[in-house]
């Protein structure tokens, strides 16, 4: 029996008694504050305010977990400065996203951060809007895991909730994966029961398999609560847009205390 074989068999019987045996949470689900939109709104003028490294800083002074950033391309928001910057000033989890190519894997190289997100995204999108085929793309994916652990990080993968692609995560040995929770946030107004329930049986999967569960895009206050809620182990959540949007209101203190809250048992 091959190790696909053996991993499948495990999975389905792990997964048969997951309500009852769910892995044991860290400290409960952290929040790492994407800040991308900061350096959005810093490049919009020029110079350097808002200045991403304070409001990184500031951040966790407020009780941020972590801090996640998106360095694409063509450095619309965070760019390789900014990295290398936050790099010697981030004192929690450094987070850093994006597609797994040469450029990304150079950065990693240098600063090191305590996680890794790899995501599918092609160089155009907007925004992060899809999971990773793990299937289709698994020997790519098996070997820039390997590449990236052996520098001592801990790697995620930006995925959905299709049972298959989590299985076949497990298999590529990565430590996380992150849900792309897009398609929860579109349904909860309107049947938060039907949004959550395709990422209730694919955490439980995940769980059975070993994995770790990370989750981001479109997460608020109004929906954040019942996702935590309704995922017993989920590890970290990332959130920069909602945050960052309430923040103009609300303040930036007062918001990420307020999302910690949503976060809290």
């Amino acid at each position: 029996m091959n190790l696909r074989a053996k991993l499948s068999i495990y999975c389905a019987i792990l997964y048969k008694f997951a309500d009852k045996i769910l892995l044991p949470k860290e400290m409960g689900t952290k929040l790492s504050v994407n800040i991308n939109k900061i350096a959005t709104i810093r490049n919009a003028r020029g110079g350097n305010t808002p200045d991403v490294v304070q409001v990184a800083i500031d951040c966790e002074t407020f009780g941020a977990d972590g801090i996640t950033v998106h360095p694409r391309p063509d450095e619309r928001h965070i760019t390789e400065a900014d990295v290398m910057a936050l790099s010697g000033q981030v004192k929690t989890e450094f987070n850093i996203e994006g597609y797994p190519n040469e450029r990304f894997m150079a950065l990693l190289k240098a600063v090191r951060p305590a996680q890794a997100t790899l995501v599918p995204d092609p160089p155009h999108v907007l925004t992060s809007n899809a999971g990773w085929n793990t299937i289709k793309e698994a020997d790519f994916l098996k070997q820039i895991i390997s590449e990236i652990k052996e520098l001592g990080i801990r790697t995620s993968l930006f995925i959905e909730t299709d049972g298959e692609m989590i299985k076949k995560a497990a298999e590529l040995s990565v430590d996380r994966i992150e849900f792309y929770t897009g398609p929860y946030a579109d349904l909860f107004e309107t049947d938060k029961e039907a949004a959550v329930a395709p990422y209730r049986d694919a955490a439980k999967i995940a769980d059975a398999c070993g994995l770790e569960i990370n989750a981001g895009h479109d997460l608020n206050l109004k929906n954040l609560r019942f996702f935590r809620e309704n995922i017993p182990n989920l590890a970290e959540v990332s959130i920069g847009h909602a945050l960052v949007s309430d923040a103009i209101y609300l303040g930036l203190e007062n918001t990420v205390m307020m999302y910690k809250r949503e976060l809290e048992e």
